[in-house]
């Protein structure tokens, strides 16, 4: 069975091997080689609500989207709530709809699903329960039941802890430690999350931007909702309060990219082209997928400058496009190369024969017909194409470990580590954990393999751990890095000697280094001398 998942809601797989190609992460061999790779594509439906309170409803949904958003950082190829939806639909099941299993089997196939993942939660002495299951669609094995609970308020550490147990119910060595998992929703409210899933989930446009806005007022720099106001807000056409809306997302966040194709979709809707075309290009240059590339000359189209280029590789990596034949063929046309425009309005009209604008095109082209005020523009693309760039991604990551797992042990482990580093600069902890946890599996001598997972481990408010892998970072290969990390560890403990000892050791390596000589003050105000 073809995926509805993969058929209708991307680009093929080729489209991603261009992107990566075009990206310089692999050669033609080496992503001709992981053409067929297989990844874990895996389900969430939403929780069972059984505390009979029905305004806690929500809940059912924020159990799907946090373990979708922490699974999709463990590795896994998850299915949106918009894709599960329409296999819903297309089963003919309404959308709030609870399958047996024998309905959650379907929906997997249809969506090629290898794992689902369903649940329920009910309300026991003032606790919220939850207890999920894994189903493992190929060998049609349903795990036992992973149970947790906690008090409502801390809503998102069971949630997050369910999601856990479900990745090392899947995979007993998943190697991103429960700390982790749990300090991902560090810092998010709980009222702030609880408002942005009743926005995303409301069929209501209005009460979807109020809730939006509610979160956001709760928590200004939640991402996830800023994005789903911003493309509530455009599609409410309130086009200036969404780009101000998306320009709030920082460029390093995950969702920077979706949010600047929507920003720039919203300065076009206001003929702020210039604006438009930089958003754009902004996406286009970290990951070119068609629309975009396509988009970004339209843009310059509409600044009268010539976008012929982007609108040809547009075509070239979706040439099943009418559009952009249509949008290529107008460009030609502009620039009076008119045989090489008819040919693109033929492609345009044998692609799609319902197109009345690319025949009016195509006869003018031909000589048959020759309207006053004939004045035909390119054609903006307004779908972002999530389900794409999320395979992509994807691709990317299983490709990366592909690649690493060829080379010798001590340089896969310099390899991942690069990885993990990565994902640790741009804040993604789920993620660099792995790196780094896979990084010491190749070669457990890698020094800074080590330290990167301390520095995790750091983050994620487990300092007992840090300092064990700072450690054994600086016995293989002495840092200022890895003793400054020991350093911060103990200080923060109370351990003013040993911190002043690790900053003596680190000013040995490096006399000048700013942060040695801070955290030397720091102590010497504290009455600690250092060695």
């Amino acid at each position: 069975m073809t995926s509805v998942f993969l058929r209708l809601k991307s680009s093929p797989l080729s489209f991603c091997i261009c992107v990566l190609l075009s990206l310089g992460r692999l050669s033609v061999l080496q992503a001709q080689a992981q053409a067929d790779l297989g990844g874990r594509v895996l389900l969430v439906l939403p929780f069972d609500n059984r505390t009979g309170q029905p305004n806690l409803e929500w809940i059912a949904e924020s159990f799907a989207e946090t373990m979708n958003v922490r699974l999709s950082s463990a590795g896994y190829l998850t299915i949106s709530r918009s894709d599960r939806d329409y296999a819903l639909d297309h089963l003919g099941l309404p959308l709030g709809f609870r399958p047996s299993r024998a309905t959650t089997i379907r929906i997997a196939q249809t969506l090629d699903a290898e794992y689902v993942i369903v649940g329920h939660y009910s309300i026991e002495n003032a606790r919220i329960v939850a207890q999920a299951q894994v189903l493992d669609v190929n060998g049609l094995r349903m795990s036992a039941p992973l149970d947790d609970s906690t008090d409502l308020k801390h809503l998102l550490d069971l949630e997050n802890t369910i999601a856990w147990k479900c990745a090392r119910e899947i995979d007993s060595k998943f190697p991103v430690a429960l700390g982790t998992f749990l300090a991902a929703s560090n810092g998010l409210k709980l009222d702030a999350y609880e408002n942005y899933i009743r926005g995303i989930t409301t069929e209501n446009s209005d009460e979807r931007i109020k809730r939006l806005k509610s979160a956001i007022s709760s928590d200004p720099t939640y991402v996830a909702a800023l994005l789903a106001l911003g493309k509530a807000q455009y599609t409410a056409r309130d086009y200036d309060a969404a780009a101000l809306t998306l320009a709030r997302i920082p460029a390093s966040s995950p969702v920077a990219l979706e949010a600047n194709f929507y920003r720039g979709l919203s300065r076009f809707n206001y003929a702020k082209y210039a604006d438009a075309e930089t958003a754009f290009s902004f996406v286009a240059t970290r990951l070119p997928l068609p629309e975009v590339v396509n988009d970004q000359g339209v843009a310059q189209a509409r600044q009268k400058k010539d976008g012929s280029a982007f609108l040809q590789r547009a075509s070239s990596q979706d040439p099943q496009d009418a559009d952009y034949h249509y949008n290529i063929a107008v460009s030609l046309r502009r620039s009076n190369k008119l045989d090489a425009a008819k040919v693109e309005a033929e492609q345009a009209v044998k692609l799609r024969p319902s197109d009345g604008e690319a025949k009016l095109l195509l006869s003018v082209l031909d000589g048959t017909l020759a309207p006053a005020g004939f004045d035909p523009q390119e054609r903006i693309r307004r779908t972002y194409s999530e389900a794409g760039v999320r395979q992509a991604a994807f691709q990317v990551d299983q490709m990366r470990l592909a690649k690493a797992g060829a080379l010798p042990p001590a340089q896969r482990a310099e390899a991942l580590t690069q990885n993990g580093r990565d994902y640790l600069n741009a804040g993604l902890m789920l993620e660099a954990e792995r790196a780094f946890q896979q990084a010491i599996d190749a070669d457990p001598q890698s020094p800074v393999a080590h330290l990167g997972l301390a520095e995790v481990r750091e983050r994620s408010g487990n300092a007992a751990d840090a300092r064990v892998e700072a450690q054994k970072s600086v016995q293989l290969k002495p840092s200022v890095a890895g003793y400054l990390l020991l350093a911060r560890i103990e200080l923060q403990g109370g351990q003013l000697k040993s911190s002043a000892g690790d900053v003596s050791n680190a000013l040995t390596l490096e006399p000048r280094n700013a942060a040695a000589l801070y955290l030397r003050n720091t102590l010497a105000a504290r009455g600690q001398t250092t060695p």
